[in-house]
């Protein structure tokens, strides 16, 4: 065993946990400890960093903290800590029912993990060695105060924490809080940074990108951000995540329009689209008003691929109300598409006030529905690229096919390129590939010479 102790940090949960999980590991390497993230190789500590977003999420970071449970009681590892949105809203829950685990921490206050695992440690004289050398684990590189476990080529930049928007449904606000904004010279100098180290592509991505400087600036400042953003040397490509559709700021339509390197491609949440269930969810926005919306970013935007989210089952749901949704769907035709069924979460307005009375297999049923109706419309908007020249980012090699994304593509959610391997190609390569054969969800083409 090495004389540093060893820690693997699991991540649950979305983009912006891992963010959390990739500082905690660069603090965790400059202690002087070997931080692996999600490894299989033993290790002697782990700290995992929990999701509590909905019901399977919750579950599933429960199940993974009593896995390692059990890991402890074998002494295949010595000491074992729980962080992030599930211990935010469940700490004192967590204490009492699964006292085994040594130290739970929040949202927040993980910044103190690394003195912790320091006093806690039997050799700590040998972990704080003030010129011990940084070490992230053989596939990760320490980067602007983070260990980047992404792909080397992009990277999340989380520029905000928390949500001031208090839909009726969802338990995010409870968890993270008030919306913050990071200032921009700080997201600038991570960008630069990361930049500077090979990172080409960056997703931008906030609970609510809508309300970015609203707290920091008294106004909108997504656009001014990202048009600085844009200017950074090595910087090829920004993606956008998870706009609220209410009070969107107008302006980023123009850099997006205008910045080759800002991705023609918007993650936005809309939800559902009759009025009776958008005013129920306390979305603060009409059917009107979304479609004007939708109609005026296609319009300065031309070609821009738009995800979005939708719900179903939500309290008070009429089937014309479920037939409206789906009208909308074959209406919109979204690039982009995915769908849930409602789960009541504890503490929201929709779980005190709204009964869910929608059985499940009503719920299912309608989900189903949606997601078939999107699967034609994903297999009609994938044919349509036959032929086409597309600029795809290199993310792996297979054994008969380079895996890549176009700037429509966000990593893990959206369709793949499978580039045929007629020449050599690099990850992180962008290269010109003529699409040959489409699927719904996957796209096949050549390199050009």
């Amino acid at each position: 065993m090495s004389a540093k102790k060893s820690v693997n940090v699991v991540t649950l949960g979305c983009s912006k946990n891992l963010v959390d999980s990739e500082r905690v590991l660069s603090m965790l390497a400059k202690a002087g400890f070997e931080a692996y993230h999600q490894t299989n190789d033993d290790t002697d500590i782990v700290v995992i960093n929990t999701c509590g977003f909905i019901g399977d999420a919750k579950e599933e970071s429960v199940n993974t903290i009593l896995e390692f449970c059990e890991a402890r009681k074998r002494g295949d590892i010595s000491r074992l800590y729980v962080m992030g949105c599930l211990s935010e809203r469940y700490r004192d829950e967590l204490r009492d029912e699964i006292p085994e685990v040594d130290r739970y921490y929040g949202k927040f206050d993980w910044t103190g993990l690394v003195d912790d695992l320091l006093s806690d440690s039997a050799d700590r004289e040998e972990s704080i060695s003030a010129d011990s050398e940084a070490d992230g684990g053989e596939s990760h590189k320490e980067t602007a105060s983070r260990v980047v476990t992404t792909p080397a080529h992009h990277a999340y930049i989380k520029i905000s924490e928390g949500c001031n928007r208090f839909c009726a449904f969802c338990a995010i606000p409870l968890i993270t809080g008030r919306h913050h904004s990071r200032p921009m010279e700080e997201i600038e100098q991570e960008v630069s940074s990361l930049a500077s180290d090979g990172v080409k592509e960056f997703n931008i991505i906030a609970q609510d990108l809508s309300s970015y400087g609203l707290d920091l600036y008294g106004g909108h400042r997504l656009a001014q951000l990202v048009d600085r953003l844009a200017d950074i040397p090595g910087v090829e490509r920004i993606r956008l995540h998870y706009a609220y559709p209410a009070d969107f700021p107008m302006d980023i339509l123009d850099v997006m329009a205008r910045r080759g390197n800002v991705c023609k491609y918007l993650d936005i949440a809309l939800q559902h689209i009759s009025d009776r269930v958008l005013t129920n969810m306390r979305r603060h926005i009409t059917a009107d008003e979304t479609r004007a919306l939708l109609a005026e970013i296609r319009r300065r935007v031309p070609g821009i691929h738009l995800r979005t989210t939708l719900m179903v089952g939500f309290p008070g749901e009429e089937e014309e109300d479920f037939n409206e949704l789906v009208e909308f769907v074959k209406e919109q035709r979204f690039e982009r598409m995915g769908a849930f069924a409602y789960c009541e979460e504890e503490g929201t307005f929709a779980a005190n006030n709204l009964p869910d009375r929608i059985p499940e297999e009503v719920k299912q049923d309608r989900l189903n529905r949606l997601m078939a109706l999107q699967e034609e419309i994903s297999l009609e908007i994938q044919q349509q690229k036959k032929d086409a020249v597309l600029d795809v980012i290199i993310d792996s090699e297979e054994e008969d096919y380079y895996v890549g994304r176009t700037e429509f593509d966000s990593p893990e959610v959206d369709p793949e390129v499978l580039v045929k391997k007629t020449r050599q190609l690099g990850k992180g390569d962008i290269v010109s590939v003529r699409i040959t054969e489409t699927l719904p969800f996957e796209l096949i083409g050549e390199p050009l010479p």
